[in-house]
């Protein structure tokens, strides 16, 4: 699970840019047009990768994958908000808090509770099929508007 946890960090920077860019005054089409650049380069690809190998070694009624399903949903619900256009500034901080608390989720409830619910096979089948299939983020964004 450590690639998902690379990704997360790169989930966590986006938040904070969304952040910098709402206490620095930026133009919100700006935020906007980052966050449309960063859910489908990478986040919706992140999402997928999750869905289809991680929750998949959990029962579709565990409570765990449950949890983490509804918070996939609600984003992209959140994104395509965003995605419309009409937006402020507390919708982006509201996409913001929930990505937030979504990848704390994963990392601090889900992460461990499947360490100990799978076995040692299960994680290690779950490792090579997420090594195989996972995307390194490389960003190549034009604006960077949280510098300012």
């Amino acid at each position: 699970m450590i690639p998902i946890s690379r990704d997360h960090h790169f989930g966590l920077l986006l938040v904070w840019k969304i952040r910098k860019g709402i206490d620095q005054k930026v133009d919100k089409k700006r935020i906007v047009e980052y966050i449309r650049y960063f859910f489908e380069v990478h986040l919706s690809l992140h999402f997928s990768l999750e869905e289809e190998y991680l929750f998949s070694y959990l029962a579709k009624n565990d409570r765990m994958r449950k949890e983490a399903e509804a918070q996939h949903k609600e984003l992209r619900e959140k994104f395509d908000q965003l995605n419309d256009g009409v937006c402020d500034e507390h919708d982006l901080e509201e996409f913001a808090k929930e990505l937030e608390s979504h990848i704390r989720f994963e990392e601090r409830k889900l992460f461990p509770y499947m360490q100990v619910e799978l076995t040692a096979q299960d994680l290690e089948e779950l490792g090579n099929s997420v090594e195989k299939t996972h995307q390194k983020v490389r960003e190549n964004w034009h604006d960077p508007f949280w510098e300012n």
